[in-house]
């Protein structure tokens, strides 16, 4: 993304535009690389605009990591009009394009909460919370009852599915619908489990 230097922006435009600029450089980049001077000098503005705009290095990686974060939530979003198990294939679905189409991105967030920064990994503990939240309400659908060891059980499941995302997804050439079917099978068997 280039930054028009010609053009005035307001200072929510140009926060913004920085942000979405940090969010890029996760494409190829891991979240530590992303530094205040190196983003001022890709953008062409000070690094002070920068210290204003965020307050510091961690400041801005919890903006970027935020804003990432919402967008994969926003492209994983379940189809709430369809059947339990219809919704859950659709949203894993969703989760390995997005993880195929967003590699850096997507191992940028899963590996965010090895961040010294808390706000940063409270950031990244959200976006497990949601999608554990997702498919907890699958399985609550199909009638499981919604105690606190399926809670347990389900979010340990995500944490799981997220390195099975990083080794197959972004390891491997398995194929999308090999990926969605074992992690329909690893989440049922998880249920089953209990």
């Amino acid at each position: 993304m280039e930054i028009d230097r010609r053009t005035r922006l307001t200072p929510d435009e140009r926060r913004a535009q920085l942000v979405a600029l940090g969010v890029t450089f996760l494409v190829d980049n891991p979240l530590d690389a992303l530094t205040i001077e190196g983003l001022s000098a890709q953008a062409g503005v000070s690094r002070a605009l920068l210290f204003h705009y965020f307050g510091t290095k961690q400041g801005l990686h919890r903006e970027v990591v935020r804003t990432a974060r919402d967008s994969m939530l926003r492209a994983t979003q379940p189809q709430e009009d369809l059947p339990p198990l219809d919704r859950l294939h659709d949203t894993l679905s969703r989760i390995v394009q997005f993880v195929r189409d967003h590699r850096g991105t997507f191992y940028s967030l899963v590996r965010g909460v090895a961040s010294g920064d808390t706000e940063v990994r409270e950031v990244v503990e959200e976006a497990r919370a949601e999608q554990a939240e997702r498919v907890i309400a699958v399985f609550v659908e199909l009638g499981v009852p919604d105690t606190e060891l399926l809670r347990i059980a389900l979010r340990s499941w995500v944490a799981f599915a997220e390195e099975a995302l990083v080794r197959s997804a972004l390891g491997t050439d398995l194929a999308s619908d090999e990926v969605v079917a074992f992690l329909e099978r690893s989440a049922r068997a998880v249920v089953a489990a209990l």
